[in-house]
């Protein structure tokens, strides 16, 4: 399969390449990064964090753009973005600390989470920054902390095409109001300025999210009718996917973000309400593909199945989504990137976990204690969800750029462990 490389390099980042044999990120060998900075590693390439910021100021230029920080909270990435004129959506008083760190700051965050404590309500209204009221109580808390400016999460009952976990817009779901009390909290804040949805993560079909537009226009032309309310600005959340695997389907920011716009303008006119400001908070879509983990393989075993195991120096402590959410990646020998196939492996972490399977199934030349393993499409939702499970330190993180690489998340150590403990 001489094509293999060609193909799988459309999961990894922009500047990903193959010169003789071996991956190249941002200017540098995959081999260089592990000889420099340790393993496992988490790249990230600047150049296509910044094209994915410019791809949705482009689709979108009246929007206001912020970035899911939950995807990974990173001082330095998030300085990047906001260079490109992304704010951030926080959901945490840590998250906001990040934001804040970033210069990321007042009416450049929308406050999120389902259930905020008083001070992160607090700082919200200090900072002057939007916040998204998750609850009836919330209502009267984030007055009486407040908050100036507020937005509604409704919960639409719309069931989104993506793992049950990620779901987020069901009937049942933890997050927004059902309808009613959504309306009864517009009665208790006739000042809140608009609505918020979010129908899930890692959309890769735009058809739930298009349907969540043409109901929230509905539902503001209802609050209109026996309120006497005006939707001013209307949040369409975020949860654009990212292709992890060859299988998945492609969904640009170029095709997902004019299909929204254009059916919210459609369906306010359907609805006759006024075309209202628009927020986005993509998250992994502006860092997923931008991130490559690196590691080094270790055993290579066969069972009494047939299957052969590789297994490699992180896992789910770097990157739990294959554990959590069933997620599927790709993979190649990054030191001998062009060499076809010589079977198929499934890939393990270190930890001490049965369920710690990084890839079930992926077709790679035979496998070598010692070689490096590229898993492409980490950037987001992996590392941010990283533990330390069996009391392994979590990896750097570099951001690549122009052949040089710089270290924006050092690597933890088993001594940073053992400064929590008191003994």
């Amino acid at each position: 399969m001489p094509g293999r490389p060609a193909n799988i390099l459309r999961l990894f980042p922009l500047t990903a390449g193959v010169d003789d044999g071996e991956l190249r990120l941002g200017g540098l060998t995959a081999r260089e990064l592990l000889d420099a900075h340790g393993s496992p590693l988490v790249v990230y390439d600047e150049a296509t964090v910044r094209a994915q910021a410019r791809a949705y100021r482009a689709a979108a230029p009246d929007a206001f753009v912020c970035y899911g920080a939950k995807a990974f909270p990173n001082v330095a990435l998030m300085r990047i973005l906001a260079e490109e004129g992304i704010g951030a959506d926080v959901s945490t008083a840590g998250e906001f600390r990040f934001a804040e760190a970033a210069g990321i700051t007042g009416e450049r965050l929308v406050v999120h989470g389902n259930n905020k404590s008083d001070e992160e309500l607090g700082a919200a209204a200090t900072a002057g920054s939007l916040v998204v009221v998750d609850s009836l109580e919330e209502v009267v808390r984030a007055r009486e902390t407040g908050v100036a400016r507020t937005l509604i999460r409704v919960t639409p009952g719309i069931d989104a095409d993506t793992h049950e976990a990620i779901r987020t817009a069901h009937h049942g779901s933890k997050f927004g109001l059902p309808p009613d009390d959504a309306l009864e909290a517009l009665r208790l804040a006739p000042e809140t300025e608009g609505l918020h949805v979010h129908v899930g993560s890692q959309l890769l079909d735009s058809g739930a999210a298009l349907m969540a537009v043409d109901w929230m226009a509905t539902f503001a032309a209802r609050a209109r009718a026996e309120l006497r309310w005006e939707l001013r600005t209307i949040d369409l959340g975020g949860g654009l996917g990212v292709p992890t695997s060859l299988d998945d389907p492609q969904l640009d920011v170029e095709a997902f973000v004019p299909a929204l716009l254009a059916e919210l303008e459609r369906a306010c006119e359907q609805q006759d309400i006024p075309h209202p400001g628009v927020v986005l908070e993509p998250g992994r879509s502006l860092v997923g593909r931008a991130g490559v983990t690196l590691y080094r393989v270790g055993a290579v075993k066969e069972t009494a199945a047939g299957r052969t195991w590789v297994a490699v120096d992180g896992g789910l402590s770097d990157n739990p989504r294959p554990a959590l959410y069933g997620a599927r990646y790709a993979a190649l020998l990054a030191n001998r990137a062009d060499e076809p196939p010589h079977g198929t492996y499934a890939v393990a972490g270190k930890h001490c976990e049965s369920g710690d399977v990084l890839i079930d199934r992926v077709e790679l030349p035979e496998p070598r204690r010692g070689d490096i393993l590229a898993v492409p499409a980490t950037g987001g939702y992996t590392l941010a969800m990283g533990s330390n499970y069996n009391a392994v330190p979590r990896p750097a993180v570099v951001l690549v750029r122009d052949g040089n690489a710089t270290v924006i998340r050092r690597r933890e150590t088993i001594d940073d462990l053992l400064a929590l403990e008191s003994y």
